[in-house]
């Protein structure tokens, strides 16, 4: 899968300082990230937590304070949150696609040159350098935060959040061969075994991991009609299926999307743009992870999520 961390990141302090709206949450960020505790990042130095949840301490977490503190919803504002490298790429082309078929042509469909990214922008770094309020209706909007971190706005309004959770497993790998990619060479090396023990700690980007997907699916349980909880194994298993249950999703239909799920350009944008993926396999783990380290990890997920009734993919219920 293609990167899934903000793709315009907050780089200067004059980008927030210059809007004077934004001053008082600049320096909230200056001192509270003073404060925070501190973690090993796998991309950066750090991590800082915040709220119960791990975050890179510099442009992340200011454009996370931004969002929380200034956003304001639509009702028809539609917002896509994942974990890190759970399928975020895919499901943004898929959301755009789905949502915007009847505005493009195949032949010159942004998706094709522009990208999942820049279509469908993560609001935590979008925020940062672009006035939001200038969007046309319905926005669409990214974000990686964990649900009990998003600004009352979002998590009180009409507007939908679609999200998309995978197999720990995967999501580990995946994120570790990620972050290998970024992290930079002046760091010392962070091992697959050192990771593994993070993860497991829930010392991540973004993490804790169940933390986040559990907060999400209770949060789907109790607002059904507002968040739609998808797995990433059933949307590679059943695609079809899966993306009439997003026209389905009510918002989505209102905004006359096709509900059968089958537009002829979606399997091309979504399967063949190789920038998607890295492998976008169920399952390959298994290929990257020690029998012990499959183990642990699926004993850990059976304590996390013990009494929830939710599964990964093809697991059994808990």
């Amino acid at each position: 899968m293609a990167p899934s961390l903000p793709s315009q990141p907050c780089n200067t302090e004059e980008t927030v300082t210059q809007n004077e709206v934004y001053q008082e949450t600049d320096k909230q960020f200056f001192q509270l990230v003073q404060t925070l505790p501190k973690g090993p990042g796998w991309m950066t130095p750090t991590l800082v937590q915040y709220q119960g949840f791990w975050y890179p301490p510099i442009s992340v977490f200011k454009g996370l304070l931004l969002m929380q503190n200034h956003f304001t919803s639509r009702p028809n504002d539609i917002f896509m949150a994942s974990f890190i490298k759970t399928g975020t790429t895919w499901l943004k082309a898929i959301l755009f696609a789905t949502m915007k078929r009847h505005e493009y042509e195949f032949a010159t469909h942004p998706l094709l040159t522009t990208g999942p990214h820049d279509c469908f922008p993560f609001l935590d770094s979008y925020i940062c350098q672009s006035d939001v309020e200038a969007l046309p209706s319905p926005r669409l909007f990214a974000t990686h935060s964990a649900y009990s971190l998003l600004p009352k706005s979002i998590t009180d309004s009409d507007c939908k959040i679609v999200y998309i959770s995978r197999n720990p497993k995967d999501v580990f790998v995946s994120q570790y061969l990620f972050a290998q990619k970024l992290r930079p060479q002046m760091l010392p090396p962070v091992t697959m075994e050192e990771a593994f023990e993070l993860f497991c700690r829930g010392v991540s980007e973004y993490g804790p991991f169940f933390d986040h997907v559990l907060g999400y699916w209770k949060a789907s349980l109790e607002f059904p009609e507002r968040i739609l909880f998808l797995k990433f194994e059933e949307m590679k298993k059943e695609p079809a299926k899966q993306i009439k249950k997003l026209a389905d999703f009510d918002n989505l239909t209102s905004l006359e999307v096709n509900k059968s799920g089958t537009s002829n350009f979606i399997p091309e944008i979504v399967v063949h743009n190789t920038n998607f993926f890295r492998k976008g396999e169920v399952g390959d783990s298994k290929n990257h992870l020690t029998p012990e380290m499959i183990t642990q990890l699926d004993q850990i997920t059976e304590e996390k999520l013990k009494g929830t009734g939710f599964t990964f993919g093809k697991s059994k219920k808990y």
